[in-house]
């Protein structure tokens, strides 16, 4: 029903690439390929009503390239590949964002608030919010809705206009999944400062210790494994891609316990010098006692162990643009 997509094909996805194979791996496959052919986007690629289905399903696509990749069989690779591009099958250029098509292939009429209206072609979410969903191709994303700097100002737009207090709204809803990546496209964008300023803000209003300490429904976890995350430094896009978005930790320090079993470094350490909730952008980084200017890590880099520290100030800073 309102689960949608096909989440245990990135789920595989994102174990096999971090070295979680002790299972019998070509039977795991032929499932995962077996339900790829029973749920995704028809041969135009999209699926007719809906922008949430036909998102989520080329997300699930790419998973399914990376799979076919790893395991040596090329023709599902080239064909899960050429699936993934799928997103772009939706978008109307005259509009300038995403539209639901019908069985025809015809864009269903925009209603009167266009992207803002929650159920136009999604699911517990509006056009707006689902349409950041391209999680494997953020950059064939940007290009295709104008560039960086037209992106930049519509995604700083929707944070300027979201409410202080983070409740269900037609904005940056963190009260609903769909847009628990978004805040980290701001890294991929030249602009790491703003991923720094607005997860800080999230962790800071979005989440309370008392009854009602979360914005949303708490959907397996999902809600609390974004804190636990963010207020620790480091979030993924995409899993699969063995990618994590750094961001300002809410904590001084944190230790990544590592099991012995998928990664020899034993531990992985993020420290946040001079942090407080004034110095929440980050100055400078080492990477085990080396300068560090990338705004992200690989999960080869969290699975070797080491420590990030993170130099905190109270203006934004050039680290992580290069």
């Amino acid at each position: 029903n309102c689960m949608l997509g096909n989440p245990a094909i990135a789920v595989l996805c994102d174990a096999y690439s971090k070295g979680i194979r002790s299972y019998d791996v070509e039977k795991a496959y032929r499932y995962a390929l077996n339900t790829s052919r029973l749920f995704g986007n028809n041969e135009e690629g999209y699926t007719p009503g809906s922008i949430s289905h036909t998102l989520e399903y080329a997300y699930s696509d790419w998973c399914m390239a990376r799979l076919s990749e790893w395991l040596g069989k090329e023709a599902d690779k080239d064909r899960f590949e050429a699936r993934a591009r799928s997103y772009s099958s939706i978008y109307d250029t005259d509009s300038g964002w995403f539209r639901p098509r019908n069985k025809t292939g015809e864009f269903q009429p925009l209603p009167k608030a266009g992207r803002l209206t929650e159920g136009y072609g999604c699911t517990e979410s509006n056009a707006y919010q689902q349409g950041w969903f391209v999680p494997h191709n953020v950059e064939g994303m940007v290009q295709m809705m104008g560039g960086r700097k037209k992106v930049l100002a519509d995604l700083t737009d929707m944070f300027e206009r979201t409410p202080k207090n983070y409740f269900w709204n037609q904005y940056y809803n963190h009260a609903n999944e769909p847009v628990h990546h978004v805040p980290f496209l701001f890294n991929r964008l030249g602009a790491p400062e703003l991923t720094q300023k607005w997860t800080r803000d999230i962790c800071r209003n979005a989440y309370h210790d008392k009854v009602t300490g979360l914005v949303g429904n708490e959907d397996v976890g999902q809600m609390s494994a974004w804190y636990v995350l963010a207020a620790a430094g480091i979030h993924p896009i995409c899993p699969g891609d063995g990618r994590y978005e750094i961001t300002s930790p809410v904590f001084d320090r944190v230790e990544f316990r590592l099991d012995p079993a998928y990664a020899a470094g034993g531990s992985f350490v993020i420290e946040a010098r001079d942090n407080s909730p004034e110095n929440i952008y980050i100055q400078s980084a080492t990477l085990n006692g080396k300068k560090y200017d990338k705004c992200y890590l690989t999960h080869d880099d969290l699975a070797a162990g080491g420590t990030l520290v993170l130099q905190m100030g109270a203006k934004p800073s050039d680290w992580g643009k290069d």
